[in-house]
């Protein structure tokens, strides 16, 4: 078995600790920015935040609906969030890993994103690295502005 693939992104953030960990499990903020798509539009977020609770995240895309699952393991706000991740919710057996660092620093924060992914999908690395960034960007725009 080969060893899995650690994709690691690191973004400082204008907000504090706190406002940057509470949308990654406030449903109306997370569908603003998780896994969200310039071209899409939001169709479902739950978020059950408590260790061992789920969340479902699903955007209707062009290409049709794109389903993502969660399942927490790690809740310490505001400092650290796992939870395991399944890109196609029809497909538990494939989850992988993600933890999510946040340390204050100055008047903002550094996040770092972590995540563990089966070699299997080695192909996959560069498209989800973009995907990781992208919410990031995302998640940016939502806790650095005053209406977010």
């Amino acid at each position: 078995m080969s060893d899995p693939i650690i994709l690691t992104i690191r973004r400082a953030f204008a907000a504090s600790p706190e406002r940057v960990f509470d949308a990654w499990l406030d449903p109306a903020q997370a569908r603003r920015f998780l896994f969200a798509t310039p071209d899409g539009e939001m169709a479902a977020v739950e978020i059950d935040a408590r260790v061992g609770g789920d969340a479902l995240i699903v955007e209707r895309r062009p290409a049709g609906e794109a389903g993502h699952r969660l399942r927490y393991e790690a809740i310490e706000r505001p400092h650290r969030l796992v939870f395991l991740f399944a890109a196609d919710p029809a497909d538990e057996g494939q989850w992988s890993r993600v933890t999510i660092e946040i340390v204050a620093e100055g008047a903002g924060c550094v996040l770092t994103l972590t995540h563990e992914i089966d070699a299997v999908w080695a192909a996959y690395e560069a498209r989800t690295r973009e995907g990781w960034t992208m919410i990031l960007g995302g998640l940016a725009e939502l806790v650095e502005t005053s209406d977010g």
